[in-house]
């Protein structure tokens, strides 16, 4: 007979404690603890093993390494996230905010893919209500099939029938298994599930993909070890206001996590951008100041962006300090930098600074163009738009080289600039191997001369 408990769960981190506690001793969060009662029963296979052949050891030298094979998706991007496609028995955790497209992104995915037959699982909308979107993303498709059930045991004896070479579950938080007495949603509840579909991934070798909600800190919601358990985590951002979204690999077992995919919502669905660098690039007849063009790397994908600065006189006695999509603490270490190192009157101005197109940039490369738009717009002088910048700046001063430049350099070159200025003391970059002019710079104070000579 099932014994029956009750323990007492985080709803942040997921913690287990038999007493209710005020503070969660694992993430240090208060008020968190709720009391659920748990059914255990016995299962009959304990654990699942991922080698069905033999559990017994072996030496690393006897182990056959299998290339890992993988399924094809109608969507470069996706491909290119999950490192060249998806593998088979994998589950894979895909999150982001409540209306940013995820439940879009992956019925066009099941609907676009040829001869894959795919299970729709969802618990949050109707059967009608998907059909709406599947006519709005103007595809029909007899292999994917819909199913609106939230009882996992009923999810997988479906599975049973259609035979799936994907399953969707749309979304993890809706499920529930009659083995655990809580409601949908609670920690034990998504462990539980989740646990059952990875056992299910494996034995079945389906790969499964489980749309997750997250908190409002941005974080996935639910237990962490739910991103332990998973191959994959990716994360899908982007700003409402913009039609740019970003799909990010924050973990991923089969592949890198550098990559990033770049989609563009629309009325009919998400489109692919193959090119990002022409969309982040705003095309303008006229010359305006404190605007200029950054070869920047998201991964191992190089781009070009835009890097817009706004420089005016503090009409308050504190000088105010904004950057969107950029570290406003290394805004300021610029700023000190050029003031210190360059003889630029900065400490008694406001300085705005904005990356287009919505996206965030931690890459250290933008330092130079972040440094020649806000001069520009000190000055109220345009830098010339067929000049690119691609190089870190040092608090003495200096133009540092940066990784992978030979790929900045062509991403420039692709899009029709004819120069662009790097750092002098990057190794091996030659002027014969580039059609496009290297300006190579060893201080601030010959950029500022080359732009504003």
């Amino acid at each position: 007979m099932a014994k029956v408990k009750s323990a007492f769960f985080c709803q942040n981190c997921g913690h287990e404690t038999p007493k209710w506690l005020g503070k969660c001793p694992s993430c240090n969060e208060w008020n968190t603890f709720v009391e659920e009662l748990v059914q255990k029963q016995v299962p009959q296979v304990v654990a699942f093993s991922r080698s069905a052949e033999s559990s017994s050891p072996q030496s690393l030298g006897d182990i056959e390494q299998k290339e890992h094979p993988r399924i094809l998706l109608n969507d470069s991007e996706l491909n290119r996230v999950l490192g060249g496609g998806l593998v088979y028995g994998s589950l894979i955790l895909f999150g982001g905010e409540p209306g940013i497209g995820k439940s879009t992104l992956l019925l066009q995915l099941a609907v676009t893919t040829p001869n894959l037959r795919v299970l729709y699982v969802s618990g949050e909308e109707s059967d009608q209500q998907i059909k709406m979107r599947s006519e709005r993303i103007g595809v029909n498709n007899d292999d994917c099939f819909i199913l609106t059930e939230t009882n996992i045991q009923n999810i997988f004896k479906q599975a049973e029938k259609v035979e799936p070479q994907l399953l969707i579950i749309d979304s993890i938080q809706t499920l529930y298994s009659s083995e655990i007495e809580s409601s949908p949603g609670s920690i034990s509840q998504v462990r539980e599930c989740t646990a059952q579909l990875l056992r299910y991934a494996k034995q079945s070798n389906v790969p499964v993909f489980l749309i997750g909600h997250i908190t409002k800190e941005g974080s996935l919601a639910g237990p962490k070890v739910l991103e332990h358990m998973v191959d994959s985590v990716l994360q899908f951002e982007g700003d409402r206001n913009h039609v740019y979204r970003l799909l990010r690999s924050i973990k991923n077992r089969f592949g890198s996590t550098n990559e990033l995919g770049i989609y563009e919502m629309l009325s009919s669905g998400l489109r692919q951008v193959e090119n990002p660098s022409e969309i982040l690039i705003t095309n303008t007849d006229s010359s305006l100041s404190g605007i200029s063009i950054a070869a920047t790397m998201e991964g191992m994908r190089p781009m070009l962006i835009e890097v817009q600065a706004l420089v005016s006189s503090a009409a308050y006695g504190t000088p105010q300090r904004s950057s969107t999509g950029f570290d406003s603490k290394r805004l300021n270490m610029l700023l000190a930098v050029m003031e210190k190192r360059c003889g630029f009157k900065l400490g008694a101005k406001d300085v705005f600074l904005n990356i287009a197109g919505g996206i965030k940039v931690d890459d250290p490369a933008i330092d130079l163009a972040v440094v020649a738009a806000v001069l520009s717009s000190n000055a109220d002088i345009s830098i010339s738009a067929n000049i690119a910048l691609s190089a870190e700046v040092g608090l003495s001063g200096e133009v540092r080289p940066v990784n992978r430049i030979d790929q900045r350099i062509h991403e420039a070159e692709k899009l029709g600039f004819d120069k662009i200025i790097i750092s002098k003391y990057n190794k091996g970059i030659k002027q014969k191997d580039f059609k496009i002019e290297l300006i190579q710079c060893a201080k601030i104070t010959e950029v500022v001369k080359e732009l504003f000579a």
